[in-house]
């Protein structure tokens, strides 16, 4: 992990703290920022730099202590101090905002985890996991170093293998945390799993529209959603 945390902020308003999935790479979440940067000074975090001048760098297997740990030192900058600030993340993401809230509920008023791959929750959680994984044990592993690297490369080289043996385990905070799918991923492992992580920490589950990639496929929707998700009270823009 770098020692200077990487992001970007947008809007005004309380804030929000967005965690993009794969291997944190922001591309294609500019419409879900700017619906958002209306009702939320949105601060996206880019984990490993991937947006900031460091794909093709090389990059070590991902820590999940590692990104929450980063998170907390983005709102340590952005947040004054007492304040309390929104999360979401998506995906790998999800899974980083799961441990920033165990680690560090103070700083978090509400956090949506949407589409966490932790699969191990599962009851047959080995066997899906090992399916999630197993064709990079059978084929070479993508680039996650050097100039062909990729978001896609270092995410199936670096991260997809350490973060699915995640397994959250509490503290629950159920008036703060709300594990979300997709619509479309009904019936599907991932909608499977963020049930399973709701039901283990006694949380809110709730569906948001599209699938695994509904915040790119459906983001004026996903935005309001999660507005309302985030702030019950606050009345989304249309």
């Amino acid at each position: 992990m770098s020692d200077t945390p990487f992001y970007e902020v947008t809007g005004r308003g309380p804030v929000l703290l967005l965690v993009p999935g794969g291997a944190g790479h922001p591309m294609g979440l500019g419409p879900l920022t700017d619906r958002l940067a209306t009702r939320f000074t949105v601060v996206t975090y880019d984990p490993l730099g991937l947006a900031h001048g460091r794909l093709g760098e090389p990059v070590a297997e991902q820590r999940v202590a590692d990104w929450s740990e980063g998170a907390r030192r983005v709102l340590e900058e952005v947040l004054p101090a007492g304040d309390t600030a929104y999360a979401c993340g998506t995906s790998s993401g999800g899974i980083a905002v799961l441990d920033l809230l165990a680690r560090h509920p103070q700083r978090l008023a509400h956090v949506v985890a949407h589409e966490p791959p932790c699969v191990t929750v599962l009851p047959d959680g080995a066997a899906r996991r090992a399916e999630l994984i197993g064709r990079l044990d059978t084929e070479p592993r993508p680039a996650a170093e050097g100039g062909s690297a990729t978001p896609m490369g270092v995410f199936l080289g670096r991260v997809l293998r350490p973060f699915t043996r995640y397994a959250p385990a509490g503290p629950a905070f159920p008036g703060r945390l709300t594990v979300a799918a997709g619509t479309d991923s009904r019936g599907q492992l991932l909608h499977r799993t963020a049930e399973a992580v709701a039901g283990r920490l006694g949380c809110a589950f709730t569906e948001f529209p599209g699938g695994h990639l509904g915040a790119l496929d459906h983001p004026a929707h996903f935005a309001d959603l999660l507005t309302e998700t985030l702030r019950p009270s606050a009345r989304t823009q249309s």
